[in-house]
């Protein structure tokens, strides 16, 4: 590649690693830059992939450093991540995606709007038995969806985190990046033993992931809620114009 792409395609990753720990969402900004350099779908997406795994590893390694995150819940939640990727995958072979578009919109639109509406939890609430089996059930279903579809997945975990496990907001992004990687992680595995991954594009790009997954992290731990809060809000926000200029350009 021309130095130039080469540098593009970091700044974007750093970008997006930054904004992914933070809030996910960071495939916004790599995709359109994958598709723009000509690969075609599939290979934009396999390679979307082996980049941003360096960023969700790079954000759980520091929330982890920051004792964000719990290891009895991580046993549970970073397996079911991964195993619910991995079945995503194999329904995408089925099922068109596009038809997940108009109820991805409007869970994005619901979750926005409870982030805004709910009152912050200022203390964690008490590790139960069934707060780590919805903890583990999240996982399992949000990690189906990300291997079948991906948008909003970092919103939906951050989320549904706090709302069924009674988690602060910084806790829950450490906890939703565990999920994450872990998607990633398998998703990436699949990609690449079929060949997809362009790494020659990815390794160069996952530089910046790793510097912006870390970066993100540490302006999340120190910015508390309010930062994630926003960030995520502004998230789901493109997200949904993003979707809905998809379902318009399509029909």
């Amino acid at each position: 590649m021309p130095a130039v792409e080469v540098v593009l395609l970091v700044a974007a990753a750093l970008t997006a690693g930054t904004v992914d720990a933070i809030a996910g969402g960071g495939g916004l900004i790599t995709l359109p830059m994958l598709l723009a350099l000509g690969l075609p779908p599939h290979q934009a997406l396999a390679t979307n992939k082996g980049q941003s795994v360096f960023g969700s590893g790079g954000a759980l390694a520091t929330y982890w450093s920051h004792g964000q995150i719990d290891p009895s819940k991580v046993a549970l939640t970073f397996p079911l991540g991964a195993l619910g990727s991995l079945v995503g995958a194999v329904i995408l072979l089925a099922v068109p995606p596009a038809v997940m578009r108009p109820i991805v919109i409007a869970l994005l639109i619901a979750a926005a709007v409870v982030l805004v509406a709910r009152k912050p939890v200022r203390a964690p609430a008490a590790q139960t038995p069934r707060r780590l089996a919805l903890a583990a059930g999240l996982a399992l279903v949000v990690g189906v969806y990300d291997g079948f579809f991906g948008p909003g997945t970092g919103t939906f975990l951050i989320v549904g985190f706090v709302v069924l496990c009674g988690e602060t907001l910084t806790a829950a992004t450490a906890d939703a990046k565990v999920v994450n990687f872990a998607s990633n992680l398998a998703a990436v595995a699949l990609f690449a033993s079929q060949g997809k991954v362009l790494w020659s594009v990815a390794l160069p790009m996952a530089g910046g992931q790793l510097v912006g997954g870390m970066l993100g992290a540490r302006l999340a731990v120190r910015g508390g809620a309010r930062v994630i809060r926003f960030a995520v809000v502004a998230v789901s926000s493109a997200l949904v114009v993003k979707l809905v200029h998809d379902a318009w350009v399509a029909s």
